[in-house]
């Protein structure tokens, strides 16, 4: 039986209970047809505050070893800055693995009601990952005086722009053959005009596919006024973060937000997260919904090949919010929602 070894790392607040409970999941999904093998890592803001750092020197090559990264949340901003934890562990693992092609999907689970009319939308939304406006050039000068100078340069290459366009061509060919290239060309005319010329290089190489250009401030209205009309979304590194935590509240709210982070080449392994942060409010309190984590590890079955256990997780997700658990906010403890999606699970 094939065995898998994946690195889990929990990281902060309600990151460690949603692990958990997709991790069970997971495992029980798995239990016919391979086997999953999973070392943890404390590697979170507590550690920061232990150590110093938010991984050990030597912390990516460690991870290198493993065919995925199951993660839960990283942050505590009152112990840590954002700027510190981020940038000291989840941007570090996604540029050092090649991890480009950043993937969350938005739709409605049955029995999810969104805060739009519009309930038959499916939206497949592709951030590119790994350069762009997070790219992390630029500094600042005479910090704390009255000359301050601050400087933040985006960088985006060819190769970079052109692999996440044509990584989105090649998921709307699978799909349903329309792709939406998001930029504001209007007004930065030298990245995004870019960014638009390549997508329209691409697009000669793929007539099958349906291609339309839309500026950001567009596409936003887009998402909320006939998200229906959308397949896939491919947008930079800050236009599709900020996309796709519009596309987690279209579908309900950030605990129905799952991502994965993908090296398509598979020269180094891809890493899974729920993208609702460690929420160190409730952390306490037992009430995190893990549906987004164990969507996330449905995400992680289906990259490694294992099609079949990844469809049985969500349709006992899918089982599971037709009863209406897990569907409202705080409604369900953690431990509840788990327990009727692994009772649901094949």
């Amino acid at each position: 039986m094939k065995t898998y070894s994946i690195a889990l790392v929990p990281g902060d607040g309600i990151g460690t209970a949603v692990t958990e409970a997709a991790w069970a999941v997971l495992e029980k999904a798995a239990a016919r047809d391979f086997k999953l093998s999973g070392t943890t890592f404390p590697w979170s803001c507590a550690f920061y505050e232990e150590n110093g750092m938010m991984m050990p020197e030597g912390g990516i090559e460690t991870l290198r070893a493993f065919d995925a990264i199951l993660l839960g949340a990283v942050g505590w901003p009152a112990k840590v800055p954002d700027s510190v934890s981020l940038h000291g562990l989840l941007l570090p693992i996604r540029k050092a693995f090649v991890q480009y092609a950043n993937i969350r999907p938005h739709r409605l689970l049955p029995g999810v009601e969104g805060p739009l009319r519009a309930e038959g939308f499916d939206i497949l939304c592709i951030r590119e990952n790994t350069e762009g406006e997070y790219s992390g050039a630029g500094g600042r000068v005479h910090q704390g005086t009255m000359d301050e100078v601050a400087v933040e340069t985006s960088i985006f290459t060819r190769a970079g722009v052109e692999r996440i366009l044509r990584f989105g061509f090649e998921q709307a060919r699978a799909r349903r053959g329309r792709l939406a290239s998001v930029t504001k060309s209007n007004a930065q005319k030298y990245s995004m005009v870019f960014w638009d010329e390549i997508t329209q290089q691409l697009a000669a190489e793929y007539p099958d596919i349906e291609v339309t250009s839309y500026h950001i401030d567009a596409m936003v209205a887009r998402m909320v006024m006939a998200p229906e009309s959308l397949d896939v979304v491919v947008a930079s590194n800050l236009f599709g973060d900020i996309l796709t935590d519009l596309g987690a509240a279209i579908q309900g709210g950030l605990g129905f937000a799952a991502s994965a982070n993908i090296n398509p080449d598979r020269s180094a392994p891809s890493m899974f997260e729920p993208v609702h942060g460690s929420a160190p409010d409730i952390a306490h309190l037992g009430i995190a919904n893990p549906i987004a984590a164990i969507w996330s590890g449905a995400m992680m079955l289906d990259q490694l090949g294992e099609h079949g256990a990844a469809g049985r997780v969500m349709a006992a997700i899918e089982r599971t919010t037709a009863q209406g658990i897990g569907v409202s906010p705080g409604k369900d403890k953690t431990e509840t929602i788990t327990a009727a999606i692994l009772a649901a699970t094949d």
